[in-house]
């Protein structure tokens, strides 16, 4: 079987952190990369679930605290202040 050669651009410290686990495992980059392509070839499709993280505003327990905060305030709970602006120097 023909190989080929696959170039990917990549991080400077996510490729010496990559290379590290794979040492640490026993195996090279190559041998890894190929693993990670016989799986998609494989299971036609990527082989872990990829979603994206929300901000960290949106957490939960943030959008908790911000209800329970909005709730004290309409219940008279609170103080609401106005917006000081403030020049940067």
């Amino acid at each position: 079987m023909a190989l080929a050669t696959l170039t990917a651009r990549v991080d400077e410290k996510d490729n010496a952190s990559f290379d590290a686990f794979c040492s640490n495992v026993g195996l090279n980059t190559s041998t890894a990369i190929n693993l990670f392509v016989k799986a998609v070839l494989r299971e036609n499709r990527i082989p872990f679930e990829i979603t994206q993280t929300p901000a960290p505003f949106f957490s939960e327990t943030n959008m908790a605290y911000m209800k329970k905060s909005v709730q004290e305030l309409k219940s008279g709970k609170g103080i609401i202040h106005e917006l000081i602006e403030v020049d940067d120097e």
